[in-house]
C-alpha cells in the first residue's frame, strides 16, 4: 500500500500523488476500493453516429457546390464545411474524453476558430467569407455535436440546462452578424439560427420536465 509521508496516511489504489496534499507517495500500488463505474453509452455508437453525420454534411455541401457553383466560386465555402466538420469531431471527442466542462471547451473552440478565420479573411483581402460562411458553419456544427453528445452519451439533467443555453448562444452569434449587415450571404446565418431553435426544442423534449424542475429549484420558483 502506498503512503504519504507528509500527511502520514495510507492510500489505497494506484495513486501517484497524495489526494490530500498532491505530494509524492511511496510504496506499491494496491487495488482501488472504489468499484469501476461503467459508461452509460457506447463509444462505438458515438463514433458511428459522428461519422455518419459528418458524411451527410459533406455530401450536402458537395450538392450545394454543384447547384450554386458559379455564385459560390472562390469564397472558401467548401473549406468552411471541412472546418465545421472538424469542429464537430473535436467537440464530441472532447465530451468523450473529458466529460467535464464540455460547454466551456466548446465556447473556447468556436471563439478561437472564428477569430482565426476572421484574421485569415482579413489577410487575404477581406471577402467576407469568414462571417458569412465559416463562423455560421462552425456554430451549426457545434450545435449538432452538442445534440449528439446529449442524445448518444445520455448526459445528466444539469447538462441539459447548460447545453440549452449554449445552443441559444451559438445560434444567436451569426444572427447578430446578419442584423449588423456584416455578411454577404444570409442563408448560412439563417440556417444556423433555425438549427439552434430546433436543437433547443429537441433538448427540451429530451428532458423538459426535469429541466423545468431543476430551473425552478435553482431559481426558487
Amino acid at each position: 500500500m502506498r503512503r504519504c509521508s507528509a500527511c502520514a496516511v495510507d492510500i489505497e489504489g494506484a495513486w501517484t500523488r497524495c489526494p490530500l496534499c498532491a505530494g509524492p507517495v511511496a510504496g506499491d500500488a494496491t487495488r482501488s476500493p472504489l468499484p469501476a463505474v461503467p459508461l452509460v453509452y457506447s463509444r462505438r455508437r458515438v463514433l458511428r453516429v459522428l461519422f455518419l453525420t459528418s458524411l451527410a454534411v459533406i455530401l450536402v455541401s458537395f450538392a450545394v457546390q454543384l447547384l450554386f457553383r458559379r455564385e459560390l466560386d472562390g469564397i472558401g465555402v467548401l473549406r468552411s464545411v471541412w472546418l465545421g466538420v472538424s469542429a464537430m469531431w473535436l467537440v464530441v471527442l472532447m465530451a468523450v474524453r473529458k466529460r467535464r466542462n464540455v460547454a466551456k471547451g466548446t465556447v473556447y473552440l468556436v471563439v478561437l476558430v472564428g477569430l482565426v478565420c476572421v484574421y485569415w479573411d482579413y489577410l487575404t483581402g477581406w471577402r467576407g467569407w469568414s462571417l458569412s460562411y465559416a463562423v455560421p458553419i462552425v456554430c451549426a456544427s457545434s450545435i449538432v455535436a452538442l445534440l449528439i453528445t446529449v442524445r448518444v452519451m445520455r448526459t445528466e439533467v444539469g447538462e441539459h440546462i447548460v447545453y440549452s443555453g449554449l445552443t441559444v448562444l451559438l445560434g444567436l452569434a451569426p444572427i447578430v452578424f446578419l442584423l449588423l449587415g456584416w455578411v454577404t450571404n444570409p442563408l448560412p446565418s439563417v440556417i444556423c439560427g433555425a438549427l439552434s431553435i430546433v436543437a433547443l426544442a429537441l433538448l427540451q423534449l429530451a428532458g423538459g420536465s426535469y429541466v423545468r424542475h431543476e430551473l425552478a429549484k435553482r431559481l426558487h420558483l
